[in-house]
């Protein structure tokens, strides 16, 4: 089966003086959904943006490290290449087009994409969120948050991509449009064989539907393993799944009892 997508030792620097990324390696195997998690600030949405290529308009470079997707390096070019390579990124905070239809909005994701192709896409698309086959002619401004979470994700799907990474799809959404968002994930994972890498803060829901993790903190992979070993781990259970008896918010830093794998210097 292989990795679609291997990150080794990355570091990234914005403005020449802040090092975000120190040293962070992972891979993503083919046909997986894999969770990135972490804190506020931890280097998650960085690290997407150095895989789709978006951190120049950031001020932000890779200064060391190798990000392969199928074997080749892609470190260095521009985003619409990335994208025509099979990697497309949902932002985080929904970022839609909000003077367009939602038709117009999905149509955009196809641009890489044959005209012939189009209308099939968007069926697959209307199958998966009925709610906008419902709204195709509405501009997509008017939508409530959790149908502009769908319009974002459907989008994606237009744009037929082997890997997806998707920027905290959970973000600002009522628990059970959550849920229906993370079930959407999975089924898009399934039926269509698409390469997942997930970000999130809603650990829970992450390990949910995604077969392995890995847990950042400043900008390192601090802990990696497969879904199930780490929901069953107590330092995840009490720092991201708030299953813990302590009132003290800790770092893994202080626990004593965890081993931390020091990737960043393999």
């Amino acid at each position: 089966m292989g990795d679609v997508l291997k990150v080794e030792n990355l570091e990234v620097v914005y403005n020449d003086v802040v090092l975000v990324l120190k040293g962070l390696s992972l891979a993503c195997p083919r046909g997986r959904i894999t969770a990135l998690l972490g804190a506020n600030g931890a280097g998650k949405s960085t690290t997407l943006k150095a895989i789709s290529g978006l951190l120049e308009a950031e001020d932000g470079e890779v200064t060391d490290g190798v990000i392969q997707y199928n074997d080749e390096p892609i470190q260095g070019l521009i985003p619409e290449k990335i994208v025509r390579r099979g990697i497309f990124q949902v932002m985080e905070g929904r970022r839609i087009f909000e003077d367009l239809t939602v038709e117009e909005n999905l149509k955009c994701g196809a641009f890489t994409r044959p005209r012939s192709e189009i209308a099939g896409s968007m069926a697959k698309v209307y199958e998966y969120f009925p709610r906008l086959k419902e709204r195709s002619r509405q501009l997509a401004g008017y939508m409530s948050g959790g149908e502009q979470q769908m319009c974002a994700i459907g989008r994606a799907i237009m744009a037929k991509p082997e890997l997806l990474l998707l920027d905290e799809p959970s973000l600002g959404l009522a628990p059970l449009l959550v849920e229906e968002i993370f079930e959407i994930i999975k089924r898009i994972n399934q039926d269509e064989g698409v390469t997942i890498l997930l970000v999130e803060q809603n650990a829970r829901a992450a390990l949910s539907v995604a077969e392995q993790a890995y847990i950042m903190e400043n900008g390192r992979v601090v802990m990696d393993g497969t879904a199930k070993e780490l929901l069953n781990n107590p330092d995840v259970q009490e720092f991201y799944l708030g299953m813990g008896h302590t009132g003290d918010k800790k770092s893994y830093r202080d626990v004593k009892h965890y081993r931390r794998r020091k990737r960043w210097l393999g």
